[in-house]
């Protein structure tokens, strides 16, 4: 499968002692949400101040911005909230677009392709997530099995398998929106059982994530870094 160039690209991550005037984004590193914000970010040549928080203590800072206590959550240097995950992917996006990720020439162009996005992240938003959290955590689940949640969520992995076998990737030969909003999500149900997700006869599939998270963009945006305190220097990210 071919790599595109901005999966590759240098790394656009550095640390400062100060971050005047800069977007401040609430990110948490293993949220698949907050992934896939940070990926757009990174992808865009955007700077942010990076605050890693911890689940189990929240800074008041966060909560007393947006009640709803979740990241990710971006802060315009205007004091414009944005809350949603997507939402901060277009924002940034509208900056730099280098390789057309939101396929606005696709879409000028009439492609089926371009139409075919939203329905396709709203599907893994919705439904693909609901059976992906239940077969995750089975144990606070158990009217089923973990098979039987796991079975559920088979039928969006063999539509993303058959879009990859007519495409390197999900919506034609370069990297769309779609499969950067929709990878965290796959990466995350693949960890419930690696052995088993190894196995399975979704061979494109496979290589799709394998070309994702062998990539430097998603190096980059899984760098570790220490809880965010406000008597810390900022870390721009």
């Amino acid at each position: 499968m071919e790599k595109s160039a901005p999966l590759n690209g240098e790394s656009s991550t550095q640390s400062s002692g100060s971050a005047p005037n800069l977007p401040i984004l609430y990110s948490f590193r293993r949220c698949p949400y907050a992934m896939r914000a940070r990926m757009a970010v990174s992808y865009a040549g955007l700077k942010v101040e990076l605050r890693e928080i911890e689940l189990t203590n929240k800074p008041s800072t966060m909560l007393d911005l947006s009640s709803k206590g979740t990241v990710p959550i971006l802060v315009l240097p205007d004091g414009q909230l944005i809350e949603e995950s997507l939402d901060i992917m277009l924002w940034a996006l509208s900056k730099n677009d280098p390789e057309d990720w939101r396929q606005i020439e696709a879409a000028a162009n009439q492609k089926e392709s371009a139409a075919n996005m939203p329905d396709l992240i709203a599907f893994n938003d919705g439904e693909f997530k609901h059976w992906l959290d239940k077969y995750k955590y089975a144990d606070r689940n158990p009217e089923h099995t973990p098979e039987y949640y796991r079975t559920q969520a088979l039928s969006f992995l063999s539509r993303l398998e058959e879009l990859l076998s007519q495409n390197d990737f999900l919506l034609g030969n370069s990297i769309s929106l779609a499969d950067v909003a929709i990878m965290p999500f796959i990466r995350q149900f693949a960890s419930v059982d690696s052995n088993w997700f190894e196995q399975i006869n979704y061979p494109l599939l496979q290589q799709w994530l394998k070309t994702f998270l062998n990539s430097n963009l998603f190096s980059r945006i899984m760098q570790k870094y220490k809880p965010w305190h406000a008597q810390n220097a900022p870390t721009v990210f």
